[in-house]
Formats: structure tokens, sequence, C-alpha cells
């Protein structure tokens, strides 16, 4: 892998002990990157078992386990649908690293309450999936793009898509509109900004051992999904981190506008 020592990093989405947002901040932080974290402040009432047994404390508890290999971090709670607190983000960021060299879209609409047949769809649901999703996208993106102009020195971004951003299912309306939408964005920004050395890829993965999948149990409705794979295992959270923190480096300097799928091979669309 390339090192990203110097580099800055904003990673939205990152709360989770068991989620793609902690295990890519971790895996920049590893790589050298001054990381910036961002959540939503969630009430501790509503965290996993997991992160209640071991204290665990949203975005606090991922710089804190960046501090422990070293590196460098700055958790901020932040609505990626509000502007105001998207430009608290890029002050904050630039007031302490002084740069905005990747960007790691990363929030989403936790899954759940918009897994319904699309005549059950609660409209304000199906908004919010969008809202946060694509409009946070966007705004993140318009926001610090200037900034990676500015600089004159290239960047990265990495939209986190999913492979129901290439394959529709029932029952996931507002989620396959949402990870469609990001990867059309994708290429558009990719063309546009690549005059200015700016790599925009987005990450598709597939079912991942996260808290987010939790619902599914990790018995036979998780071993059924394992088995449409072609490695016959679904993913987990530090393989998918490891592979956005890849995307980061130099060493992808001339991978662009792609949408890449990591799921054992359940999706193979380009």
């Amino acid at each position: 892998m390339g090192n990203l020592t110097g580099k800055v990093a904003i990673v939205t989405g990152a709360g989770r002990l068991r989620g793609i947002g902690f295990s890519c901040a971790l895996a920049l932080a590893k790589l050298g990157a001054n990381v910036v974290v961002t959540g939503t402040g969630k009430d501790p009432s509503k965290f996993p078992e997991d992160e209640k047994n071991v204290g665990w404390k949203d975005i606090e508890s991922t710089r804190i386990e960046i501090e422990k290999i070293g590196g460098q971090c700055l958790d901020l709670v932040t609505d990626v649908t509000n502007e105001k607190d998207i430009k608290n983000l890029i002050d904050q960021t630039l007031k302490k690293f002084n740069s905005i060299d990747i960007l790691i879209n990363n929030a989403a609409f936790g899954l759940g309450e918009d897994r319904q047949p699309i005549t059950e769809v609660d409209p304000k649901i199906f908004q919010k999936v969008l809202d946060i999703k694509v409009t946070g996208t966007f705004l993140c993106s318009k926001a610090i793009i200037p900034h990676m102009i500015t600089q004159n020195k290239g960047g990265k971004i990495v939209n986190i898509s999913s492979v129901m951003g290439k394959r529709g299912m029932p029952n996931t309306l507002a989620y396959n509109a949402a990870n469609f939408a990001v990867i059309g964005m994708t290429q558009s920004m990719a063309k546009e900004l690549g005059p200015y050395g700016i790599n925009v890829n987005a990450v598709c993965p597939g079912p991942v051992d996260t808290s987010r999948m939790d619902s599914f149990g990790r018995d036979t409705q998780w071993e059924e999904l394992a088995s449409r794979s072609a490695i016959g295992r679904n993913g987990t959270a530090e393989e998918v981190g490891n592979f956005i923190a890849y995307l980061c480096t130099e060493d992808t300097s001339w991978i662009t506008g792609q949408s890449i799928n990591i799921d054992g091979g359940t999706v193979m669309e380009h």
C-alpha cells in the first residue's frame, strides 16, 4: 500500500465499532493520514449491545482508537445534510490540519424502516434515505472540492455505494435509488475533476459483517447471503476499509470514475 503520511482525510459516518467508516478511518490512519471523523451523536441507548458492553462512545471512541496507534484524529458531530454543519467541519479540519486531501462519503440511513414494499414505504423515510446518502454526498463534495482545487495537489474522493447500486431488489426501493444515484454522481464527478488530478471512485460492498446487518442475524439468513457469493462467505469491515484506504493512495492514481464491487463475487456486473 502507498503511504499517506501528511495527507488529511475526512470520513463521514464513522461512529460504529463494527462499521465500514470506523475500519476505513483506522486503515487511513495506519497509512499515516491525519483523520477527521463525523457522526450524528447517536443516542447511546440505541447503540448495539457490543458497543454498550465496552463503553463505546461513537466517534469519540473512533478517535481514541486512532490515537492508540499513534495517529492524529479530530471527531466532529456533523449532519451531512446541513450546510452549516459541513462548513464547520471544513473550518475545523483546516484549523487543525491545514488541508483536505481525501473525502470518504460513507454516511447512510440505518437499515430498517425503508425495507418495505413500495406501496408501504413512508415518503418521509424514502426522502431521508436519499437526503443522507445522495444529498449528503453532494453537499460534502461540493464544499470540499474547491479546497482540493485551490491546494493544487490533486485529491481522492471515495463514495460508498453498494452492490444494490447495480442490481435492484424487491422491498429496497429507497436504498436502490440512493445507491444507483451515488454511482452516477461518481462518474460525473470523475469526468469533471480529472483535470485537477482528483480521483473519484465508488466502492460497492456486498453483505459485510457490521452492526448495520445485525437485523439479519448470523444464522440461516446470514448464511444464505453468504451462499450467493462465489467465495462463499460474507465480507468484513476491515476488508472494505483497507480497500477504501488503498484507493486513496498514489498507487491508484490511474483509477477514476469506477464503481468497484467488493462482495466475494455476489454481483459481477460492472
